[in-house]
């Protein structure tokens, strides 16, 4: 198959770039040589491409750490997605990618199901650009929202992510550091990428589903598992007392249409995560490290 892959100098869609390229012919254009908001340069992009599938991982990524513009994350997020929603008829599928955060943070709790998002409206732009766009797309034929949680690998950006920033203070010998103790649904990228290949392979994959692996676990005891993998015994400081609502999905939606997939070991990925960072310790800097 001929595939599009948004944002793919991005972490999730560097690792679909990288994992899909095994098996299909992947076009994963820089913001050079696609202006995802240039609504003509989409429509050409597209039509000229004839592409068979379009999978959307890009998005306006204003972090804490980033250099772009917050208050332009509605906009953008919003212009991006439809400038392609528009062009559907030029591709075959369309996967999309949305989040938790559609849930609304004020309103997160265990084992989250696809139909409680939109009965609060996320106070965040970004959460809310997702809600939207996913209540716009799922109901269209080809299009397949596929929503996240906790997502980790490689690529991500360790200064701020959960487990990788900690396993970055581990290799430098610094305290690990938690805001506040909760439960906390996270899944191993290659997951995703090993769904992605999935939904490609099936028939009719449309509407919304859960990506994640359907249970929260503490972060206390994802930071010991941190602590293993690097073989250290360092201290832990957790900033608040008490425990945070729990950030989860229920994921039985998936597993209905792909019974054949299961998240792969936590403790596993963590130690794969833990792995990829010290191979590539020369380029990481604790200074840069954010104090949650």
């Amino acid at each position: 198959m001929k595939l599009l892959v948004t944002g793919g100098s991005g972490f999730i869609g560097r690792n679909l770039r990288e994992g899909l390229a095994v098996d299909h012919a992947v076009v994963a254009p820089g913001h050079s040589d696609l202006d995802l908001l240039d609504e003509g340069a989409v429509c050409a992009f597209l039509r000229e491409g004839q592409f068979d599938a379009v999978i959307h991982a890009a998005t306006w990524n204003a972090t804490r750490v980033s250099a772009k513009d917050t208050s332009l994350t509605l906009d953008r997020n919003l212009r991006m997605f439809f400038n392609l929603l528009r062009e559907r008829k030029s591709f075959g599928r369309f996967i999309h990618f949305g989040s938790g955060a559609e849930y609304s943070r004020e309103h997160w709790h265990a084992g989250m199901q696809e139909d409680e998002a939109g009965r609060h409206i996320p106070s965040d732009d970004y959460g809310l650009s997702k809600l939207v766009a996913s209540r716009c797309g799922e109901s269209l034929p080809g299009v397949t929202n596929l929503r996240l949680f906790g997502v980790f690998g490689p690529h991500e950006d360790w200064r701020i992510r959960f487990i990788s920033s900690n396993a970055c203070r581990g290799l430098f010998d610094q305290p690990i550091r938690i805001r506040q103790d909760r439960r906390f649904d996270f899944l191993h990228v290659d997951d995703v990428v090993a769904a992605v290949k999935g939904v490609l392979r099936s028939e009719a994959w449309e509407g919304t589903y859960n990506l994640c692996r359907g249970r929260g676990e503490r972060l206390g005891v994802i930071v010991a598992m941190v602590l293993r993998a690097l073989g250290k015994d360092l201290p832990v400081v957790i900033s608040e007392p008490g425990e945070g609502p729990e950030y989860s999905g229920n994921n039985r939606r998936f597993l209905e249409r792909m019974p054949a997939w299961r998240p792969s070991d936590l403790e596993a990925g963590v130690a794969r995560q833990v792995a990829w960072l010290r191979e590539r310790v020369d380029l990481l800097d604790p200074v840069l490290l954010e104090t949650p």
